[in-house]
């Protein structure tokens, strides 16, 4: 008999496989959008909410990540970690339905309209990632999309405009998550335990910017890539490492 953990992780592999068939052509025309953008010298934004922003920070500067990748992380997106006290899980409740707000983060990064948006949200019915997604698009930004059509299509938008993520993007990449996102029954527990969505998204981030380098070595641009500097050659790690920060001042500064 399998247990829970059998279970589980059964579940989370089931839910990789159905993104790499069914979704393996938007993965690709994602980093297709991605390599456009960093071979121009533009940068790739990533943002989430709440568990969102953790596929976001992935991105870039993590071991195995390129140049061109620009995290946006706000904290009071993110702490709620600690429930009670200063940016708690009320806060994070109230900040994270509350229109303009997005706007506002948007108008701390020097947007440049050949930059491109990646947008993590399970719902993608909220009013913070749906300020950013219209935000972007009014600038001309390509905004790519990793939602669970199967919630977000099965609940209303919680924006004035009406929409949800996967009606803005431009790219639609599909985690497959359930509604509840957590799917595995306990005997008399009346809730789902076993979230999946975030281990799904991270995954997703991890396929975009790998195949972002892959399509940049075809295009004969060479990208910077994040090395691991907890080796023997910690050192020349280190170089390159720097080299890379250095490289995405520039792209910075040039704005």
């Amino acid at each position: 008999m399998d247990t829970l953990i059998d279970r589980y992780f059964k579940t989370l592999a089931d839910r990789l496989e159905a993104v790499r068939t069914g979704e393996a052509a938007s993965i690709d025309q994602a980093a297709s959008v991605c390599a456009e953008t960093v071979a121009r010298g533009k940068l790739v934004f990533t943002f989430g909410t709440g568990h969102g922003a953790l596929p976001a920070l992935e991105t870039f500067p993590r071991t195995g990540t390129i140049v061109g990748f620009r995290p946006i992380v706000e904290s009071t997106m993110i702490s709620f970690h600690r429930v009670w006290g200063d940016m708690g899980a009320r806060q994070y409740r109230f900040i994270h339905a509350v229109e303009g707000y997005g706007k506002a983060i948007l108008s701390a990064h020097r947007l440049d309209p050949e930059d491109a948006m990646i947008l993590f949200s399970h719902s993608g019915v909220n009013a913070v990632i749906l300020d950013i997604a219209l935000e972007s698009k009014a600038k001309g930004l390509k905004v790519i999309a990793v939602t669970s059509l199967p919630h977000s299509q099965g609940v209303p938008s919680r924006h004035s405009s009406g929409k949800r993520l996967f009606e803005i993007a431009d790219v639609v990449i599909d985690t497959h998550a359930p509604l509840a996102d957590a799917s595995l029954a306990i005997d008399g527990l009346e809730h789902p335990v076993g979230a999946s969505s975030t281990s799904v998204t991270i995954a997703i981030a991890h396929a975009i910017v790998a195949a972002t380098a892959e399509k940049l070595m075809a295009r004969g641009v060479k990208p910077m890539v994040m090395v691991n500097p907890n080796t023997a050659n910690r050192a020349e790690a280190n170089r390159v490492n720097d080299a890379n920060y250095e490289a995405l001042w520039r792209r910075l500064a040039d704005r």
